[in-house]
């Protein structure tokens, strides 16, 4: 049977039979994996606490027809420990790990693992705003599957912006604002830049209303590319 070794981040559980679990696999080099932890349930199990959401494992795993399966797990780093007791930063890793789920069922990357490895980690270190770290990782995630907006400028005349459009992720002006835009100003374009770019410090001094705004409209955008929302995003704590 084939065996395989990559680093992976844990994205859902759930249980199967008495002491088996399914796990959901993010992983640096074969995308999205489907495998059984098979007696993680068990109190004796030697890896049973390393396979658990928002932890980053080193696996081995045995190629399977439907399921793989794990024979091997070290941990890398438990990001779970910094968020699990927190419910705003619980609330909101659950919406990541929901997100990347869905956008690297067919197709991924490395960066889409990087990119949520990064989220996790500022999270679990509390010195980043909870709804911005996830903002800041939807827009980043949609882009990387190629749904990228377009911020700099005008769509239709190349003028100064003030208006993003949550289906097709573009800008445009005050004079040729398209059809079902929101207006959220050159001030919330720019967030969304800073959002895009990690820039933390300028994220931190946006006003509350522009951040509200823009989490709307990030939001949108996520649920209408998605073509469904995100369950966990209905339980994230907007300031």
């Amino acid at each position: 049977m084939p065996h395989y070794r990559d680093e992976a981040i844990v994205l859902r559980t759930h249980k199967l039979g008495e002491v088996d679990r399914i796990l959901t696999l993010l992983t640096r080099n074969h995308g999205q994996v489907r495998a059984v932890a098979k007696g993680v349930r068990k109190t004796s199990s030697r890896f049973g606490a390393r396979l658990e959401p928002f932890m980053a494992c080193d696996l081995q795993l045995y190629e399977g027809k439907t399921l793989d399966t794990v024979s091997q797990a070290e941990q890398i780093a438990n990001y779970g420990a910094g968020i699990v007791n927190d419910y705003s930063r619980y609330t909101v890793a659950s919406t990541i790990v929901e997100a990347a789920e869905k956008l690297t069922r067919e197709l991924s990357n490395e960066r889409h693992y990087l990119l949520v490895i990064g989220a996790l980690r500022t999270l679990s270190q509390s010195e980043v705003e909870p709804s911005q770290v996830l903002d800041s990782y939807l827009l980043r995630a949609l882009s990387l599957s190629g749904w990228v907006p377009l911020l700099e400028s005008c769509s239709q005349c190349g003028s100064e912006p003030s208006s993003f459009s949550m289906h097709t992720g573009s800008v445009t002006c005050s004079q040729c604002i398209a059809a079902g835009s929101v207006k959220i100003g050159r001030d919330g374009l720019e967030h969304m830049q800073s959002l895009m770019a990690g820039e933390w410090e300028k994220v931190a001094q946006q006003a509350p209303k522009i951040k509200q705004a823009v989490s709307s409209v990030v939001a949108g955008y996520m649920q209408w590319q998605l073509e469904r929302g995100l369950r966990s995003l209905s339980f994230v704590e907007r300031a």
